[in-house]
C-alpha cells in the first residue's frame, strides 16, 4: 500500500470515529433533553393536579372529619394506651378491656414488670402480623404468669358497650361459615351476635370479638385456645381466619408505619435473620406527663361518624368492608 492511500484510509477513519463520537454526543444531548422535558411535563402535571385539588377544596371524605364537633372525638385514657418503644421507632397502642379484659389486665402487668425489655420481634410475615414478647435465644421463653382462657363473648348492654352494627360477614372464612354482625365499638372493627341474642340469653352474654383487621393487637397461643400467656402479635397486612380463634386485646392507634418497619424473618428458620426488638413497652398513665400524647378516636356511635360512612360510601361507590374503613384519629396538640 502507498503511502497517500494509507494516509488517505487513516484520515477516513479519523473521520468516521469524529462522526459517530459526534453522533453519539448528539443522541446523548437528544436523550437529556428528552429526559429534562419528560420531567419537566411530570413536574407540570403535578402541579396541575395539586392546582385542581386545591380549586376542588378538601373532598367530602376530609370535610366530614374536619368539621366533626369536638364532643365527637373521644380521648384515649392515659391507663388504656400503651406505648410500645421498638428499634424502629414507637407505636402506640389502646387496650379493649371491655371485650379482652383479662388479657388487657396482663398486658398492663407484665409492662409494669419490664418483662418485654429487650425481647425480640421474633416472627414477622409480610402481609400477616409481627409477634414478639420472646427471649433474644428462645422465643418460647416461658413467662412469669398463668395461661389465659380466651376471651370471646361480651354482655351486650347497651348502656355499658354500645356496637354500632354496619354489616353481616362471615365469623371465620376458614374455621366458621356461618355469619354475624360486624361493626364498631368505641373505634374498634368488632364482630357479634346480633343485639337481640342478648334479650333471649340469661345474663344477656354473647359471642362477640374484636376483628383481625390491620393494626389489631393479639395474644399469641398454642394450640389449645386457652394457652396465651405473654407473646403478642401485631396484624400488618390480613389475618381474617385468626377471626374468633386469637383474642384481640388492642389496636394500633399510632406508629402502623413502624409495626411494617420491622424486620422480616423468622428466629432460627430465616437465614441472616437480624430481628427488631421491643426496647420497652410502657402504660402511658405511668409516663413523665411530657413523654404522654393525647390521641382522640371520633365517636363511632356519633353523628359524625355516621356522616364520615355517608361520605366513604359515596365515594367508594358503597360501603367497604368493615377492615377497610380507617376510623379517623388524630393526635392532639
Amino acid at each position: 500500500m502507498t503511502r497517500p492511500f494509507a494516509a488517505l484510509l487513516t484520515g477516513c477513519a479519523s473521520a468516521l470515529a469524529l462522526s459517530v463520537a459526534a453522533c453519539a454526543e448528539n443522541e446523548a444531548e437528544t436523550a437529556a433533553v428528552e429526559a429534562e422535558t419528560v420531567a419537566a411535563e411530570a413536574g407540570a402535571s403535578a402541579a396541575e393536579a395539586q392546582a385542581q385539588a386545591a380549586e376542588a377544596g378538601p373532598s367530602p371524605l376530609q370535610t366530614a372529619i374536619e368539621s366533626a364537633p369536638a364532643g365527637a372525638w373521644r380521648t384515649v385514657e392515659d391507663e388504656d394506651l400503651l406505648r410500645i418503644t421498638t428499634t424502629e421507632g414507637v407505636v402506640w397502642v389502646e387496650l379493649a378491656d371491655a371485650f379482652a379484659p383479662t388479657h388487657t389486665e396482663r398486658m398492663r402487668e407484665l409492662a409494669r414488670s419490664d418483662w418485654y425489655d429487650f425481647k425480640v420481634w421474633h416472627r414477622v410475615i409480610d402481609g400477616f402480623m409481627a409477634q414478639g414478647g420472646g427471649a433474644l435465644d428462645n422465643p418460647n421463653v416461658d413467662a412469669p404468669t398463668q395461661p389465659m382462657p380466651s376471651e370471646f363473648t361480651i354482655r351486650r348492654d347497651p348502656s355499658e358497650i354500645e356496637i354500632t352494627e354496619l354489616q353481616e360477614r362471615v365469623v371465620n372464612p376458614r374455621s366458621d361459615r356461618s355469619r354475624a354482625q360486624a361493626g364498631f365499638w368505641n373505634g374498634f372493627p368488632a364482630g357479634t351476635q346480633a343485639a337481640a341474642a342478648a334479650g333471649i340469653m340469661g345474663d344477656g352474654r354473647v359471642s362477640s370479638w374484636l376483628l383481625h383487621c390491620d393494626g389489631a393487637a393479639a395474644m399469641a397461643r398454642t394450640a389449645d385456645p386457652n394457652s396465651a400467656n405473654a407473646q403478642f402479635y401485631i396484624v400488618r397486612g390480613e389475618a381474617e381466619h385468626l377471626n374468633a380463634q386469637y383474642t384481640v386485646w388492642g389496636r394500633v392507634r399510632d406508629g402502623l408505619d413502624v409495626v411494617y418497619a420491622l424486620e422480616e424473618g423468622t428466629l432460627g428458620e430465616t437465614g441472616g435473620f437480624s430481628p427488631s426488638f421491643i426496647e420497652d413497652i410502657t402504660v402511658a398513665s405511668d409516663l413523665p406527663a411530657d413523654e404522654r400524647v393525647t390521641i382522640e378516636v371520633m365517636d363511632t356511635g356519633s353523628d359524625a361518624f355516621a356522616a364520615y360512612l355517608d361520605a366513604l360510601a359515596e365515594a367508594e361507590d358503597g360501603l367497604p368492608d368493615i377492615c377497610d374503613i380507617d376510623v379517623p384519629v388524630r393526635l392532639a396538640d
